[in-house]
């Protein structure tokens, strides 16, 4: 993330926090401040991950998905809009709550390496291995405990209001069901 960064400050921040200094009569702020960080990583994981999900799901809607399940009587009006709507609401907050993560790790509090032959190759995938069954471990866990009766109404229930699902139900979630289930990640 740290080398996207740079690119992302070098083409698209520099000149964006510069205007902004100039607009406001300030001094634009500094590549180091955890303001201009934090606000920069929320702009690029945001814009990221809205183009991710209306691309992926877009594509897989148009291309593979069977359009026949939209006539099950259990597909609501207007799921597909639906879907999307709760999507978008969704993913702000849950970028808000993953950017510190992404900030510890670009501030080197994070076992993350970026020599792959440091530990050898054998290591590299063996532990790209792990962190698959590690992550698939956990998520399935969080999501199993969100269904206790105390987590489930309060954060989990939106989850199963889509029961016939099209693509865009892939990030269609209570922000804190997809910020919990996606700690696995940032953990592992």
């Amino acid at each position: 993330m740290d080398v996207v960064m740079e690119y992302m400050d070098t083409y698209v921040f520099d000149g964006v926090y510069n205007q902004a200094a100039a607009l406001t009569s300030t001094t634009p702020l500094p590549r180091d401040s955890l303001l201009r960080q934090s606000l920069s990583l929320f702009v690029f994981i945001y814009a990221y991950i809205v183009a991710f999900y209306f691309g992926t799901a877009g594509l897989s809607y148009r291309y593979i998905y069977d359009k026949k399940q939209e006539l099950h009587p259990k597909f609501l009006p207007r799921q597909k809009l639906l879907e999307m709507a709760c999507a978008s609401r969704a993913l702000p907050t849950i970028t808000l709550m993953t950017v510190p993560w992404i900030l510890a790790e670009l501030h080197g509090y994070s076992m993350v390496y970026k020599e792959w032959s440091k530990f050898g190759y054998v290591y590299l995938g063996v532990s790209a291995a792990m962190f698959i069954l590690f992550t698939d471990f956990c998520i399935y866990w969080v999501h199993r405990l969100q269904h206790h009766p105390l987590v489930y109404a309060k954060c989990h229930k939106l989850h199963h209001k889509w029961i016939v699902c099209t693509p865009y139900a892939s990030h269609a979630f209570h922000p804190v069901d997809g910020y919990l289930q996606s700690l696995p990640y940032h953990m592992a």
